[in-house]
């Protein structure tokens, strides 16, 4: 009996179903809470991951990742699906606006307060501090989704969260290249490690803009859902395949090809509404996924704990007020002031990359120590955020936004 069960929780079939079946189960407990369902989702995934139930096997991870990356694909293009010309005329100025104090203060509040209080040398607080400044648009979509919100907030929203992402990478690039010279006698090059970061951006956008213009010629004169449907899926299946291999962001790639559909005539109501139909089990396979990596035991270390409490602290306090100043200094609207700063909260699959990335920086070879440190402190802040910040967002976006 023991070896068959086993062997049936091995099964990578068997792992997403018992994810979906989870997550239908507690997704509805999370609504009747008046939670997002995502809330639910994740919890499904930490209930039934290894860290507690084990009936996702630890050995499925790389198997579910294809689930991940082919949802993060869709959320990417749904984002960018919004980005229109007509949009951004309206909103442009303050979505730069807003993005670059919060990113601003955000890095600034994370490596100060880690600084200043003696628990990260500079290096080790700068990193963690830019890593601090992504969000997570995945979590953003399916709560707009959800409610069904819309409005210039919701425009807002979707412009940050897409803007976050790049200047956290540049924003990364720029600090290990500062924090590799502080530690390696090797002489690292700043300008290098800038160069990876525009390349990743700007490679990334390239390709999505292929995609989006492939997407487009493929779909023009289709109005068959079903054929629609295959081909879509089909290239951003091939574009997700394509930025992943060549070390390119799968995520700023969709949105890319998204603002292609959006700015196409006829173009990505068609692409969007037929992907629709099967996002649903995507995004609870998504977030329970995302669930079953968060696990205990990041907290068993009470400085890893301390650092990691002082950063969710701060990260959330640069988040709301970094948004806020940006909304002021662009003169919008109040609510958007008030409440925009909530929805930035969600962290996820974006701060994790960039920590894990950074034990393959050739200048922190044989510093173990920082590097172990800056994915335990991630992971906690990760954890915190992703429970914590859905439930926030939901309420700042119900407030904020026209349902």
């Amino acid at each position: 009996m023991e070896t068959f069960r086993n062997t049936v929780i091995l099964h990578p079939v068997f792992g997403i179903g018992i994810l979906l079946v989870g997550s239908w189960f507690l997704g509805r407990l999370a609504a009747r809470l008046r939670l997002p369902s995502i809330t639910g989702f994740i919890v499904a995934g930490m209930v039934l991951g290894p860290g507690m139930l084990g009936m996702v096997h630890s050995d499925l991870h790389d198997e579910l990742g294809i689930i991940t990356e082919i949802a993060l694909a869709l959320i990417a293009l749904v984002i960018g699906s919004e980005f229109s010309i007509r949009k951004l005329r309206a909103t442009g100025k303050s979505v730069v606006t807003i993005t670059a104090t919060q990113l601003a203060l955000t890095f600034v509040m994370v490596t100060g307060a880690l600084y200043l209080s003696g628990l990260a040398d500079l290096p080790l607080a700068a990193m963690l501090g830019a890593i601090a400044t992504a969000t997570a648009p995945a979590a953003t979509v399916a709560i707009v989704r959800e409610l069904k919100a819309r409005g210039s907030f919701i425009d807002h929203l979707y412009g940050v969260v897409a803007l976050d992402d790049a200047g956290c990478v540049l924003l990364f690039s720029l600090t290990a290249a500062f924090a590799g010279a502080a530690l390696s006698t090797s002489g690292i090059s700043v300008a290098a490690s800038l160069l990876h970061g525009l390349r990743e951006i700007l490679g990334s956008i390239a390709l999505g803009i292929v995609s989006g213009l492939a997407i487009r010629f493929a779909t023009v004169k289709s109005d068959r859902n079903n054929e629609i449907y295959i081909i879509s899926l089909g290239l951003i299946c091939l574009m997700t395949a394509l930025a992943t291999t060549s070390g390119l962001s799968p995520l700023l790639a969709g949105m890319a090809a998204g603002a292609v559909l959006a700015n196409a005539p006829r173009g990505s109501w068609k692409v969007v509404n037929t992907l629709e139909q099967i996002s649903p089990p995507l995004y609870a396979a998504f977030f329970a996924i995302a669930g079953t990596e968060l696990n205990f035991s990041v907290f068993r270390s009470g400085s890893i704990m301390l650092i990691g409490a002082v950063l969710v602290i701060a990260r959330g306090i640069g988040k709301y007020y970094g948004v806020w100043a940006g909304a002021h200094i662009s003169g919008t609207d109040p609510l958007l002031k008030k409440y925009l700063g909530f929805a930035m909260f969600p962290q996820a699959g974006v701060a994790i990359g960039l920590a894990l990335y950074v034990q393959s920086l050739p200048f922190l070879q044989g510093f173990e120590e920082l590097t172990s440190t800056i994915v335990s402190v991630t992971l906690i802040s990760v954890f915190v955020n992703e429970l914590t910040g859905p439930p926030i967002s939901r309420y700042a976006i119900v407030r904020g936004a026209t349902l």
